[in-house]
């Protein structure tokens, strides 16, 4: 589940391994770019965290964050 923290969405999604986090990095790279968005994101091993707000609204939750982070979740 998605929290708000620090103005931004919240997430941290874990995985088997490096290969299976890097295989997910990836479909939400072309996701995030088809939307335009660019969201602040590490990647330690098998674990991928994520906190989106949208720059253009005064580092904001918007919709559009929303959006991303829906299409994130359609990626595991």
């Amino acid at each position: 589940m998605w929290e708000i923290s620090e103005n931004s969405l919240h997430q941290k999604f874990t995985f088997k391994d490096f290969d299976e986090a890097f295989a997910f990095m990836t479909k939400v790279a072309a996701k995030a770019k088809k939307l335009n968005h660019h969201p602040k994101w590490t990647n330690i091993y098998n674990t991928v965290e994520f906190w989106l707000n949208t720059h253009d609204a005064g580092n904001k939750v918007t919709e559009k964050d929303r959006e991303l982070a829906r299409e994130i979740e359609s990626c595991l």
